[in-house]
């Protein structure tokens, strides 16, 4: 932690706890890798299979994996980038890339889940013909080679946005293997060729919520809203209580990437603490109350001291 004073002779402090996060470690970045080689091969025999056997299901989910080997492709280029130093034209480096890629990932799921719903109501008015068998073999090829891409990612889903949207694209995919699986034996042993449609629209269900919190929750970090479990009236309130601090005004707070939310304000203190110098424990004690006191942990902070007459120089939009 630091601090100084700015050339308005205002105290400006600064606390530098972030380290580049868990999201651009290395062993994150080996899950991926793992997980793309895999999903890449399932993909291709999916694809095979959804030519060979002519299902929607396969198809759709054969789609599906299209966008998580695009989807991971992406990450792992994310989760690279992000391990990039910060220079004087970017800031934080490229710790924002897992959001943009997340964000991506998102966008290319709801296109294909809309495109699931089209096509499986038009195959229930219309059944196309699917082989049962065909369908169960390329669904447990599908099945195990999420089940084993699952395991590898599960250990670091929550580190980032990059290895959740990775982990929630493999789990609908696999959801989606189990759904081919229960078309195929229906066909096999009822002969229901609709069974493909409706597996077909079960995937687009499972689809389309997730990747709509997935876009919801990286479009909120690109617009710089607060992070989650951030109550800024709470953290108004809890800085107020700081000894020698009589208002605080301009309060802002974000999420940069995962695992480095910010916060910055103008804190109106006593005018004596400019003269017998406790402006800087006055500072000290704003940044170990955001870093210490609340379940979202500020290590990243910024805090302007002023005097109360300071606000008149202010622009009307500093509330």
């Amino acid at each position: 932690m630091s601090h100084g004073h700015g050339p308005d002779g205002h105290n400006h402090g600064h606390s530098h706890g972030h380290d580049g996060g868990a999201h651009g470690d290395a062993g994150g970045r080996r899950r991926l890798a793992v997980a793309f080689g895999i999903t890449a091969s399932v993909f291709v025999a999916q694809a095979v299979g959804a030519l060979l056997t002519g299902s929607l299901a396969l198809l759709v989910d054969t789609a599906h994996m299209l966008t998580d080997v695009a989807g991971l492709a992406i990450a792992l280029g994310a989760a690279s980038l992000a391990l990039r130093p910060p220079s004087s034209r970017r800031t934080w480096g490229f710790r924002r890339a897992e959001i943009l890629a997340a964000l991506a990932q998102a966008a290319v799921l709801l296109a294909v889940g809309v495109y699931a719903l089209v096509e499986g109501v038009s195959r229930l008015v219309g059944p196309a013909e699917a082989p049962g068998p065909g369908l169960l073999v390329f669904g447990i090829v599908g099945l195990v080679g999420n089940v084993v891409a699952l395991l590898v990612l599960a250990g670091g889903r929550s580190a980032s946005f990059n290895l959740r949207a990775a982990f929630l694209e493999v789990v609908n995919d696999a959801l989606g293997s189990v759904a081919v699986i229960v078309a195929a034996v229906v066909i096999a042993t009822t002969g229901w060729q609709r069974a493909d449609a409706v597996a077909g629209l079960v995937i687009a269900v499972l689809i389309l919520p997730r990747a709509a919190r997935l876009l919801a929750d990286s479009a909120s970090v690109l617009l710089e809203s607060t992070p989650p479990g951030m109550d800024l009236d709470e953290v108004r309130a809890r800085l107020l209580e700081v000894e020698h601090v009589e208002e605080v005004h301009d309060l802002h707070a974000s999420l940069v990437a995962t695992g480095l939310p910010t916060i910055s304000a103008h804190v109106v203190v006593r005018d004596v603490c400019f003269r017998d110098g406790q402006a800087p424990p006055v500072l000290d004690a704003l940044q170990r109350c955001v870093a210490t006191q609340f379940d979202v942990r500020v290590e990243h902070s910024t805090f302007q001291l002023e005097p109360a007459e300071h606000a008149r120089h202010e622009a009307p939009t500093h509330a």
